[in-house]
């Protein structure tokens, strides 16, 4: 089976039903779920995930408890992989080779999971944000259609 990393921005997007990539990234989900593709996270990603949950800009916003319950709900057939002290330590190292700064950290934390877990592909909505971290991270960069 297909082992694919989800970054964030295609969660929000399955789980937002006005996002404009909702029924692309939908699709990907419901094949999470039927078990026809092996869906992988990074515990950052939970973490990211609720915070945008929370804060995004509708007429009726999500509850903390609403957005527990999509994450439960949505992500029971995802594995999730969590990073050591040194694996944070790499993707500094990472981080400082490449010459990157700021917010990129996290994409690389998400990425961290793709060498933890062999992934085979890596869908993102953001595929410019992956793909300045290196050709191995690059090349396995996909999104949702």
């Amino acid at each position: 089976m297909i082992k694919t990393l989800f970054d964030t921005s295609v969660l929000v997007a399955a789980l937002w039903t006005n996002h404009p990539k909702h029924s692309a990234c939908l699709s990907l989900l419901k094949k999470v779920k039927s078990g026809n593709l092996k869906g992988i996270i990074c515990t950052h990603t939970l973490a990211e995930l609720y915070s945008v949950l929370t804060r995004l800009p509708l007429k009726t916003t999500v509850s903390p408890q609403l957005a527990q319950q999509l994450i439960r709900e949505n992500l029971a057939e995802f594995e999730v992989i969590s990073l050591s002290a040194e694996d944070y330590q790499t993707v500094i190292n990472k981080m400082v080779t490449l010459n990157l700064t700021g917010g990129a950290i996290y994409d690389a934390l998400i990425t961290q999971v793709v060498f933890k877990a062999e992934i085979d592909q890596l869908f993102t909505l953001n595929p410019k944000h992956f793909m300045r971290l290196g050709e191995e991270i690059s090349q396995l960069v996909k999104v949702p259609t």
